[in-house]
């Protein structure tokens, strides 16, 4: 109904051109012949005095076409700030439209490479840095090969480790890779095993993993690559904002007697976050800040918990920060049963 009538309006305007036109040129030849001027000299002046109003009227018509010319040709160089006036509801409106919204998504893409660019260059650097630091002065002599200097070394590597499968995750998420491979999983066995995997990061902190399920032999039907990288990404974020001889507590239960929905909460004893900030830490390329900060930005690339929404989504779960007497917690909600569609 709206495209009808736009066309309608546009035919509306072409039509009382026409009509604008052959009108003045009726009138003009009138005025040329009770004038004594004679067909000679009437009509050359009718033609060109027609072009001239036909060329004004149509003028005004196609501005926005203009507008947007020159627009995106400042877009082409990199200026999206450039938006066009819709003067009408008719196509040429809509096309104005169109093109403001086309300007803000590519105003928003390209924030968001810029923001990419910027949180990766970071995170990068200071890993990089710290390796490189590390490697001169046992390269120099300036420190010994000991255990506790490689497992320094060895923790700037598995960061570094840990961006790379953040990007290369980003870019499954960016390709629409969806297909799930589920299968039984036994909760405590397989938290327990990634627990004990993620123990020696951040050693130096002393930190204490608490995994408590129930029932003990509680299960749920999900793809365990991607069920892993939900967890892993959420105790290195756990990790990363414990304080010294903290503790990370891993509790799972049914959401209901019913058994159809399966709890996980992922919890620490760090500052915990803003409450405000809640909903966005799970935008891509977010830094929020923590409860104790006042909402302050905190470090991290803004990917992990992108990517973890993502691979619950697929699942057909749900993910949240939920309120704990300290620290931060995450509430895992997943169906116990993966749905068909979803594999």
């Amino acid at each position: 109904m709206h495209s009808l009538n736009r066309r309608g309006a546009l035919r509306i305007k072409l039509t009382a051109l026409v009509v604008m036109v052959a009108t003045f040129a009726a009138a003009l030849t009138w005025l040329g012949m009770r004038l004594n001027f004679g067909p000679t000299r009437t009509f050359p002046l009718v033609i060109v005095a027609s072009l001239v109003l036909t060329q004004i009227v149509a003028r005004g018509i196609t501005a926005p076409l203009r507008q947007m010319t020159a627009a995106a040709q400042a877009m082409a160089g990199g200026d999206y700030g450039q938006r066009v006036q819709a003067t009408g509801r008719n196509e040429v409106g809509a096309l104005a439209v169109a093109f403001n919204q086309m300007a803000d998504d590519l105003a928003s893409a390209d924030q968001t490479r810029r923001d990419l660019i910027a949180n990766v260059s970071h995170e990068l650097r200071t890993p990089i840095a710290a390796l490189r630091a590390q490697l001169e002065n046992l390269v120099d002599g300036v420190i010994e090969p000991t255990p506790a200097a490689l497992e320094s070394t060895l923790t700037q590597t598995e960061r570094l480790t840990r961006l790379v499968n953040y990007l290369l995750d980003l870019s499954r998420i960016e390709a629409g890779a969806s297909a799930l491979a589920p299968s039984l999983i036994e909760v405590g066995d397989f938290l327990e095993d990634i627990a004990q995997d993620l123990s020696t990061v951040e050693a130096a902190k002393d930190l204490h993993y608490l995994v408590d399920i129930t029932p003990p032999d509680l299960v749920l039907e999900a793809d365990p690559e991607r069920l892993r990288q939900v967890i892993v990404n959420l105790l290195h974020n756990a990790i990363r904002h414990s304080p010294v001889g903290g503790e990370i507590r891993l509790v799972a239960y049914p959401a209901s007697l019913s058994g159809e929905q399966v709890v996980i909460n992922v919890s620490d004893d760090g500052p915990g976050i803003a409450p405000a900030d809640r909903e966005r830490a799970f935008e891509r390329f977010a830094r929020v800040g923590t409860a104790a900060a006042g909402g302050t930005g905190t470090g991290g690339t803004g990917i992990g918990l992108s990517i973890v929404r993502w691979a619950v989504d697929l699942h057909g779960g749900t993910v949240a920060f939920v309120d704990s007497p300290a620290g931060a917690t995450v509430r895992l909600t997943l169906p116990a049963k993966v749905a068909a569609s979803a594999s």
